[in-house]
């Protein structure tokens, strides 16, 4: 798909998604970097529910360390993968208090080093605690970007690197909220919404099967 037809896309989307935005609730670069973690695969409904509880006994990356990993476990259990997220957060924040003071830094190098923060979720924190244009490629991103045809990707590195050529770097951050609204909402994992989608006359998907 050519740069003035993924322009195109975009606009459409804006209009049906006026309201996109980061769904999980955050108020500091540390609670929404522990949220994203929590994330995978598991709603930000869910996750929100559990951060609620979670950051009124934790709130800092020392709370955090000092409750414990196996309190960790009981309290983030809904969200799935509790063993191996509960291993993370815990190397996350003791990193987080090694290396940067506690404190969250806004740079894409200093975030990924971070133990248990890959490059996904470093764009997160990126683009919404620090207004730093990114862009997220998560599953519903990798998804909804490669259906429609805004890029051919066999991987979410690759559709972030052609992303970001097809898409304004203003937008980025805008692009992939855009994306993961669409990708809850009507262009689902299974069963798609091709006949109600407001970007159907553009998408490869929905030619292939009409």
């Amino acid at each position: 798909m050519k740069k003035d037809e993924v322009l195109e896309v975009i606009e459409i989307l804006k209009e049906t998604y006026p309201d996109a935005k980061c769904e999980l609730d955050y108020q500091s670069p540390f609670q929404l970097l522990i949220a994203t973690i929590l994330s995978a695969q598991c709603t930000d409904v869910r996750v929100n529910k559990v951060t609620a509880r979670l950051f009124q006994k934790a709130n800092s990356p020392h709370e955090m360390v000092g409750l414990g990993i196996d309190d960790l476990k009981n309290e983030i259990k809904e969200c799935g993968l509790f063993n191996n997220k509960s291993k993370n957060i815990m190397l996350c924040c003791t990193d987080l208090l090694d290396k940067h003071n506690g404190e969250v830094p806004g740079d894409l190098d200093e975030l990924t080093n971070l133990a248990g923060v890959g490059r996904k979720t470093a764009n997160v924190v990126l683009s919404n605690a620090f207004d730093v244009p990114a862009i997220a490629v998560d599953t519903h991103v990798f998804r909804v970007s490669n259906r429609i045809g805004i890029v051919r990707a066999k991987n979410v590195d690759a559709t972030e690197k052609q992303l970001m050529k097809k898409i304004p770097k203003n937008l980025w951050t805008l692009s992939h909220h855009l994306l993961i609204f669409h990708g809850r909402r009507i262009c689902t994992a299974r069963n798609p919404k091709c006949e109600v989608c407001p970007v159907n006359e553009h998408c490869r998907y929905a030619k292939k099967i009409s």
